[in-house]
């Protein structure tokens, strides 16, 4: 059996939610209707509405439940443009593509917020930029909140109260963030932050979109104005309250993420005996308790993902949501240079993950290691 340790890209079900989602199948019901079936249904959504707010201390209006986190992002940015009055947007290089990629649909000028080596957002620039710009333009900054690819955690909370100040509009990316640290949306500054339930645990297919009571949001009416008429479509009533209930599973289970902290701490200093050339991105920054960006100059990323994968176990060489690209990760190249960058492995650990997983990358990793060793100066 394969050992999974790609957990940022999406991490097992939890059984609590698994359950969740059985139970809400068998009762069924579309919740748009008005009889015992549809009540019963809205009644479960209801719930999960409740439930997701509490855990991320939003109103239950505020939560707007999507087919995932990017579908989340994409309708932050949206709403925010056709509803804000939005004339450029601002986010970091190491944004996620759902960000990047839909920022640049909209036809308007997009910044780039440079981040520093170790991973974290420029704030200085942004601080800067915001003063340039003055009340000239209605400024939308997307920032996630933790990076997929390294674990960095982003100042955002001293974000959001510089972009309020200077009357901009704020977006927070929380996907990688949700469950794994503390995240206080109603004390992040943010008019509009995306989650999704895969990363906690929860199925694929189902995210949310949490909005400000102030924030500007307006959307086309595509279908029969579900979700307040925010969001079209039949609810996922399974997904959402399996949804909710692995995030309570996650939020419950804080002892096993600061379990994960050690064991992720472990397996960096053991690779750093192995060989002092190995570096760690983002590790003198705040970051998430389960990723380690792994870079050794010489080898490259995607050949260690492969002679890992063959001998069982799961790693990844980038962001899983790039699906069909080649090349360098944005995030890694804009730390490093391109070409060391491509020497990159992530590793992310989970809910389910063990001290016992974390040898066993160890033993594989290491002798995977003698075996390319004496190359590594010729590949260099």
């Amino acid at each position: 059996m394969a050992v999974y340790l790609d957990h940022n890209a999406t991490t097992p079900v939890r059984p609590e939610a698994r359950q969740a989602l059985l139970d809400a199948m068998d009762r069924g019901g579309n919740a748009s209707a008005v009889h015992t079936a549809g009540r019963g249904a809205r009644a479960i959504l209801e719930h999960a509405r409740l439930s997701i707010a509490k855990s991320v201390c939003a109103q239950p209006n505020d939560i707007i439940f999507t087919a995932g986190g990017t579908e989340a992002d994409n309708l932050a940015i949206e709403g925010a443009v056709r509803g804000g009055g939005v004339t450029r947007i601002i986010h970091t290089v190491s944004e996620h593509e759902a960000v990047a990629r839909y920022s640049e649909s909209t036809g308007l000028p997009v910044e780039l917020m440079p981040i520093r080596r170790d991973g974290i957002a420029d704030l200085d620039w942004l601080k800067a930029r915001l003063a340039e710009l003055g009340d000239k333009e209605t400024v939308l900054v997307c920032l996630h909140a933790a990076n997929n690819e390294t674990g960095v955690i982003q100042p955002y909370a001293e974000a959001g109260q510089m972009i309020r100040e200077a009357g901009g509009l704020f977006h927070i990316d929380a996907v990688q963030a949700l469950g794994k640290i503390p995240f206080d949306f109603a004390a992040s500054g943010a008019h509009y932050a995306a989650v999704s339930a895969h990363k906690v645990g929860g199925p694929q297919g189902v995210g949310a979109l949490i909005l400000a009571c102030d924030a500007p949001f307006d959307v086309p009416k595509r279908g029969g104005g579900q979700e307040k008429g925010r969001r079209s479509g039949t609810e996922n009533v399974p997904g959402a309250y399996a949804f909710a209930k692995a995030l309570e599973a996650c939020l419950a289970d804080a002892d096993k993420w600061k379990q994960i902290e050690i064991w992720r701490d472990q397996l960096e200093s053991e690779l750093q005996e192995m060989d002092p050339n190995i570096c760690f991105l983002g590790k003198s920054a705040p970051r998430t308790p389960n990723t380690s960006a792994i870079c050794l100059p010489g080898w490259e990323g995607g050949m260690q993902v492969i002679a890992l994968d063959l001998s069982g176990i799961c790693v990844s060489s980038g962001s899983a949501c790039s699906s069909g690209k080649t090349g360098v990760s944005r995030t890694w190249a804009s730390m490093m240079c391109e070409k060391t960058a491509g020497c990159t492995i992530r590793v992310s650990l989970g809910w389910n993950s063990t001290e016992a997983d974390v040898e066993a990358f160890l033993k594989v990793w290491s002798a995977e290691f003698a075996r390319v060793k004496p190359r590594l100066k010729e590949i260099a």
